[in-house]
């Protein structure tokens, strides 16, 4: 990220050169000209603020969202209109660089305008636009017993990014109605600190399954992205967030398993603590959480990292025939329409959202249930999914 820094911030720059050239050609010097400079004021002051209070060891997690969100509305408008702009002083060059053309400017403010809309959607009704995806894995080996069972899976609720009490409720009301019969809950429970869960364990509480609701911890639950005052003070907050998981009704799986019954048959949930390729800590224990179990039995991995999947889990021996993540939020941003999928994350991880399957062995990433950063979802809305295991019949 600090190698993208200097890029980030040119890219800033020489947006809000062009913009204010745009404003002055359409209103020069008029109120429009300093309504424009509002949001940027807001910024610095909020930087700077938002310095001050981590300089003094206080947690900036909703102030910084709060700047992610009006940082995204000033510049990502602006991007989308850029091109325009850039046209322009293509042609000026070779007529000697005359004023800027009123209706161009008119026409780039028209284009930042669609997307301004787009974000404000998705930071008030997008971020709580629940969808419900229905999966049906096929598997030669599944117990009789199972055919038909149904998971829930949940990830990514980063309770510190909630503020609205109803929309959080209407997630929760559409998981109770699926009625499935296991709930699992792959990771990311806030977004630095315990404490952000504490007014929401009323409400996760709430969730039901007759076969009982099982998790594993994020990148995010170890809290290695705020700067504590001690090693103890990080400790003592993971060991509260673990007894958080517990008051909620959580199974937390610690690179440990367990073995979910029915009718005198049984399959194996394994958990693992995160694990990520790249700069992400790797916590998560493979060998150490499926020691106990068979090769042959049936086995879910909850992991909350989809990269642990291929780097990992694909070859592993004892044959891991479905994996659970979440992680990569779809970037909450993307389209998906028609069958069709794309977003800037899939750059990143190859698999980012749905359904993946290599040689019979599936993989599920989850979207996430909520939002970290840009406070809003666009395209990409937050998931909640179920899966049905099927027995393939040969």
């Amino acid at each position: 990220m600090k190698n993208r820094l200097p890029f980030i911030l040119l890219a800033w720059i020489v947006a809000e050169v062009y913009f204010f050239q745009i404003v002055e050609t359409v209103a020069p010097g008029g109120i429009f000209s300093w309504l424009y400079r509002l949001p940027e004021l807001l910024l610095l002051a909020g930087f700077v603020l938002v310095a001050g209070l981590r300089f003094s060891g206080r947690s900036t997690t909703r102030l910084g969202s709060w700047l992610m969100a009006l940082a995204v509305l000033s510049v990502v408008p602006k991007l989308f209109a850029m091109p325009v702009l850039l046209l322009e002083d293509l042609t000026r060059i070779f007529r000697h660089f005359p004023p800027r053309s009123i209706w161009v400017s008119e026409l780039a403010l028209i284009i930042a305008a669609i997307p301004f809309v787009g974000l404000i959607y998705g930071m008030t009704g997008g971020r709580h636009r629940y969808k419900v995806h229905h999966v049906n894995p096929e598997f030669t080996d599944l117990p009789e017993a199972f055919d038909g069972f149904t998971i829930t899976q949940l990830s990514d609720i980063h309770a510190g990014s909630f503020t609205s009490k109803k929309g959080v409720e209407k997630g929760i009301a559409l998981v109770n109605k699926q009625q499935s019969d296991l709930i699992l809950f792959t990771g990311d429970l806030v977004n630095n600190e315990a404490s952000e869960m504490e007014p929401w364990i009323p409400t996760f509480a709430q969730l039901k399954a007759p076969f009982g609701k099982y998790s594993v911890l994020g990148n995010h639950d170890y809290g290695d992205y705020k700067q504590w005052p001690s090693k103890q003070a990080q400790a003592a907050n993971l060991h509260r967030l673990k007894e958080v998981h517990h008051e909620i009704g959580f199974n937390l799986l610690l690179n440990q398993a367990t073995h979910i019954e029915k009718d005198g048959q049984s399959i194996a949930l394994i958990g693992v603590e995160n694990w990520g390729k790249g700069g992400f800590h790797k916590y998560g224990d493979l060998e150490l959480a499926g020691e106990s179990i068979p090769d042959k039995e049936f086995k879910i991995l909850m992991s909350h990292d989809p990269s642990h999947w291929e780097a990992k889990t694909l070859d592993h021996t004892k044959h891991i025939n479905l994996a659970l993540a979440g992680h990569t939020h779809g970037m909450q941003f993307g389209i998906e329409l028609f069958g069709f999928q794309w977003s800037p994350v899939k750059y990143v991880y190859p698999q980012w959202a749905g359904l993946y399957n290599r040689h019979g062995k599936y993989l599920y990433v989850n979207r996430g249930f909520g939002f970290l950063g840009f406070k809003g979802r666009i395209g990409i809305w937050p998931e909640i999914t179920v899966i049905k295991l099927k027995k393939r019949k040969d």
